[in-house]
């Protein structure tokens, strides 16, 4: 039985037989503001069924053939192919509707069913705002949810036009791909797409406030619309939105050399999202978490800008041109990853022309994580259905797939990479295509063969590393110089073989500038070549004198760990924070984690460095993910009778440096977050008591509404504040924000009574929303409750099965891993996790996810072993 799965196989079989010429889609959505389950709050949210009705006409290659199309209903009512009634309780069964007897050529299916609002953030979600008591629609498709609003052919190659006629109650605003009509007693009949994929069409609707412009640009004139549920209007900042969106017009629609696709372009802040948004064509949707409500740091400002930026580059990379199968989704989302970066580098005006830094920062180290799993993959991933899809939006998918593109960009030349791409959009425009297709594009203008390069970079996993070889004289001339490169042995279960690669690098050359203080590159102190094999000489450094820094893969072209020689590293030791630059910074940064996550620095010394140099570091994103990887490591990695200590000096340096912080200043803002998740002692809890009322004041710190909660949620799982002020602080913020906050500050108290109530809601009832459900478990696991949480290590891996077959995929998997126990650093816990995986027989999916949570343990006892051996 497929259940709600298809394999590659049976999408190339349809393929094969089925042309899709168009999709009528009516939907009665009348209801929706009535019925549905009640929140924790009192409002509504999810249930409830609304009529959809779909008209395909679609094209078959065979007389007599047979085939399906999927839906995922409650209800089925009518089934009509070629004017024939076939009966519902015979064709519909497994998320699909058979299809036998097609005749050859045009076919017409109409099929009436029953489909059902969710709060999974999965198909048609809805939410009632607790603030107005409105419900709030969105569709979200990516993978195969267009099924659960209407019947489709859920595969992307099978491309068509939408039309959608949509019901509506009374003064609601309804919005798709398609420009927003005039509605006619409720009814707002749109104009059919442009060919395009299921997955990116989309409906959202509900009474949402919205502000409107144009961008104008030689004659062309494109729509724009911003939208919001209207609790958030006063924080939507509009005009900074559309900033960084004409941008993007500007900077995608030159670099492309193809106009915008697409008749609109609108972007709707929508609540309960799963995902950061979704680029659904001419309709993006996006997490409206990215709605300010209180002061946020630039860092975040910049990551919005990102998620802004990539999903305008889906435009014409995956709504455009869209991949055959899903095995090219790295492409897709490496692509609109790499020219988001890069439209923020490069782009006139940009406010973060340092964006390449975040990138090093926060993408790298991701995909230098995920890439160092038992489940690593190449980046070009065998997917053999959907099962393997859904879980595999990982750090190989969009980050090692978008670092590796940089790497691409810099073997062929950025020239070359966009010229490339401009023949791919010209070529292959509305229609479907393979990676070779792209490569093939960029062979021809940049005349590098690709082949090679493309099999060792997208065909095979791992990470390698690079190290320097350095010989001096004794006048500290340089005589020799050599870039060896490592290919370190996958982890244990990862499939294939170690590989070294071709790397385009850059080797920087720094040294202190005794003026100033600072780490800076000399004029000439930059050398960019080919790094392949083993051991690559580099004849260019012999006969110069030795800088205090040589660091490798400086401007972080290619994709490796990088490791310094004992001379530089001595020098960067001392003075990391000195880089003039931020990005030799970052690297250094990341370097230094690394060592720390593979257990080669231990944590004490990595907590020492961070407080030498972080007081140094200018980038806001920077600091704010030393804060982040500073208390993973003292909480996972350190020795466990060293913790306490650790993190008492940890935390008494964060009140320092916030006390020290410029007033006002983003890092002022991140200081005060960084110490209230540690905060300890009677008197750093007394502090956060009087800046919550008020009775004591930091100069310039503003106590809002998001970093109250922050301090809320401390106090409550530190066993300060009970029920009584969780919800007096919900009065204040009567607001979805504020219902996931108190759900998380409930969860987080350090009781028997609080673990059991929030376990129970989220693991033996299905009723919780996905953000509420995720906000719970995010309070639940306290690194410092280890163990009042250790009964539920046993707990998790007798219902996890369970819930994972129960469950939608986006709720399992956040219980999958949320719950797993990742906190109980222990032989206990990876030999019952083995246990577990040899006799439950999960899903692959499933299995991938729970060993990826053990592979997170493993590292975390030998890093804990390595920070033990280093006590004095």
């Amino acid at each position: 039985m497929p259940g709600t799965n298809l394999t590659r196989e049976e999408a190339q079989q349809r393929a094969k037989l089925l042309t899709v010429d168009s999709y009528e889609i009516d939907l009665d959505l009348s209801g929706a503001q009535g019925g549905g389950p009640t929140r924790s709050n009192g409002a509504e949210s999810g249930g409830g069924t609304y009529r959809s009705v779909t008209t395909v006409r679609f094209d078959v290659a065979e007389e007599g053939a047979a085939s399906f199309i999927d839906l995922v209903a409650p209800a089925v009512h009518e089934v009509t192919l070629n004017g024939d009634s076939l009966d519902p309780a015979e064709v519909f069964a497994d998320s699909r509707i058979a299809l036998p007897g097609l005749l050859a050529g045009r076919n017409i299916l109409r099929v009436v069913a029953d489909c059902a609002y969710t709060n999974t953030g999965e198909g048609l979600h809805r939410f009632v705002d607790p603030v107005d008591d409105q419900a709030y629609l969105y569709t979200q498709f990516e993978v195969p949810d267009a099924r659960r609003v209407f019947a489709s052919f859920e595969q992307p190659d099978l491309k068509a036009t939408f039309q959608f006629t949509v019901k509506a109650p009374e003064g609601w605003t309804v919005v798709s791909n398609s420009p927003t009509p005039e509605p006619q007693e409720d009814v707002w009949v749109f104009e059919p797409t442009p060919r395009i994929s299921t997955y990116i069409t989309a409906l959202i609707a509900g009474p949402y406030h919205s502000v409107h412009s144009v961008y104008e640009k030689d004659g062309q004139s494109v729509p724009l619309g911003i939208y919001c549920r209207p609790s958030l209007a006063e924080f939507l900042d509009a005009d900074a939105i559309f900033e960084v969106t004409r941008q993007g017009f500007d900077w995608f629609q030159e670099k492309f050399d193809y106009a915008y696709p697409f008749e609109k372009y609108d972007q709707l802040f929508v609540p309960e999202f799963n995902a950061g948004a979704m680029e659904n064509a001419g309709a993006v949707t996006i997490r409206d978490q990215y709605v300010f409500r209180s002061k946020v740091t630039d860092a975040a400002y910049e990551m919005r800008a990102e998620t802004i930026l990539h999903e305008l580059a889906h435009m014409w990379f995956g709504d455009l041109v869209t991949m055959e199968w899903w095995n090219d989704l790295w492409l897709n989302e490496s692509f609109a990853t790499y020219t988001s970066i890069a439209c923020q580098a490069y782009a006139p005006g940009s406010r973060w022309p340092h964006s390449w830094t975040t990138f090093a920062n926060s993408m790298k180290t991701w995909a230098y994580r995920q890439d160092q799993l038992p489940s690593t993959h190449p980046i070009m991933a065998d997917i053999r259905d959907l099962d393997d899809v859904l879980v595999n939006f990982d750090g190989i998918t969009y980050a090692k797939g978008a670092s590796v593109l940089k790497q691409l960009v810099a073997y062929v030349g950025m020239d070359e990479f966009f010229r490339g791409v401009q023949a791919y959009f010209k070529r292959h425009a509305y229609g479907n295509t393979r990676l070779s297709d792209l490569l093939g594009a960029l062979e021809e203008t940049s005349g590098r063969d690709l082949k090679t390069w493309s099999k060792k970079w997208l065909e095979t996993a791992g990470i390698n590393i690079l190290r320097p070889e350095i010989e001096t004289d004794e006048a500290g001339v340089i005589t020799s110089f050599a870039v060896r490169q490592e290919a370190p042995a996958l982890p244990a279960g990862a499939k294939g073989e170690p590989t070294l690669r071709p790397h385009r690098i850059a080797i920087g050359l720094y040294d202190l500038d005794e003026a100033s203080g600072k780490l800076v590159r000399a004029a000439d102190g930059r050398i960019e070549l080919d790094v392949d094999g083993e051991l690559t000489a580099v004849p260019q450094l012999a006969g110069r004198r030795r800088p205090a820094v040589i660091l490798l893969n400086d401007d972080d072209l290619s994709y490796a760990k990088v490791r310094l020689d004992e001379g530089s590293l001595a020098v960067v030791t001392e003075h990391l924070g000195d880089f003039e630059s931020s990005l030799p910074r970052a690297l250094c940064w990341a370097s230094a984690w690394d060592m720390t996550r593979d257990g080669e620095l231990p944590t004490r010394d990595y907590l020492s460095l961070v407080l030498s140099g972080i007081g140094k570091e200018s980038d806001i994103g920077v600091v704010q993910s030393l804060h982040r990887q500073v208390k993973l490591a003292v909480d996972l990695y350190a020795d466990p009778a060293t913790r306490e200590a650790l993190l008492t000096r940890w935390t008494d340096a964060t009140l320092a440096h916030l006390r020290a912080a410029d007033a006002g200043s983003d890092h002022q803002l991140a200081w005060a977050r960084a110490f209230a998740a540690t905060a300890r002692t009677p008197e750093q809890l007394d502090l956060l008591e009087s800046l919550l009322d008020g009775s004591q004041t930091i100069e310039g710190l503003v106590v809002d509404t998001e970093l109250r909660w922050a301090f809320v949620e401390r106090l409550a799982a530190v066993g300060r504040f009970d029920e009584a002020e969780i919800a007096g602080e919900y009065e204040r913020d009567r607001t979805a924000a504020g219902e996931r906050h108190a759900a998380t500050a409930r969860a987080a108290r350090p009781t028997e009574e609080a673990k059991a109530e929030a376990w129970a809601s989220v693991v033996e009832s299905d009723k919780l929303p996905n953000a509420v459900q995720e906000a719970v478990i995010g309070g639940f696991v306290q690194t410092d409750q280890r163990e009042l949480l250790a009964p539920y290590t046993d707990r998790y891996f007798e219902m996890v099965k369970d819930v994972w077959d129960a469950r939608s995929h986006e709720m399992a998997q956040q219980i999958a891993v949320g719950l797993y126990p990742s906190i109980q650093v222990s032989e206990d816990t990876l030999r019952k996790t083995d246990e577990w995986l040899a006799s439950a027989e999960p899903n692959a999916a499933l299995r991938r996810l729970v060993s990826e949570s053990r592979a997170g343990v493993e590292r975390a006892l030998k890093a804990q072993a390595a920070d033990t051996a280093a006590q004095p």
